[in-house]
């Protein structure tokens, strides 16, 4: 499996907004400097994750986007899934629906798909967005929160 510059942006500027939004909203020109993605492309990530509660939208001059839930009660795999879709490693084992070919019944390696699928969101279902400031903040660089993914 190997995840679009969606989900690996995505979850920088989930991160970014982690960091930044406690006082206040956070634009995102702010995020897009920081984290060297533009604009119009964050502006399209937002727009999903706004739509699955990822994110609150925040109107007026002083507005831009907030986390709609705390950092501990968001996971890297919520918001991957919400960018990517499922990630689960061949269409035969996505959870939701499932693509079956004629072999479906008899083949034996849709068991080896099902547990990578398992454990790619075992892993990134334990991961919140709080574990990943923790861990910025443990590698804090003169103020500055410089993260690559």
């Amino acid at each position: 499996m190997k995840l679009s510059t969606k989900g690996r942006y995505g979850v920088k500027a989930m991160l970014d907004l982690a960091l930044h939004s406690e006082c206040a909203p956070v634009s995102i020109k702010s995020i897009a400097q920081r984290q060297a993605i533009s604009d119009n492309y964050l502006e399209q990530l937002f727009s999903v994750l706004r739509k699955s509660g990822h994110i609150k939208s925040i109107r007026g001059s002083q507005g831009g986007y907030v986390l709609s839930s705390k950092p501990e009660d968001i996971t890297v795999g919520s918001i991957l899934r919400a960018l990517e879709g499922s990630l689960a490693p061949v269409e035969c084992v996505v959870e939701d629906q499932p693509l079956t070919c004629d072999r479906y019944n008899i083949c034996v390696t849709k068991t080896i798909w099902a547990k990578i699928r398992d454990k790619i969101n075992d892993v990134v279902d334990s991961i919140t967005l709080s574990d990943l400031v923790e861990e910025c903040m443990k590698n804090k660089n003169n103020g500055d929160f410089i993260f690559f993914i």
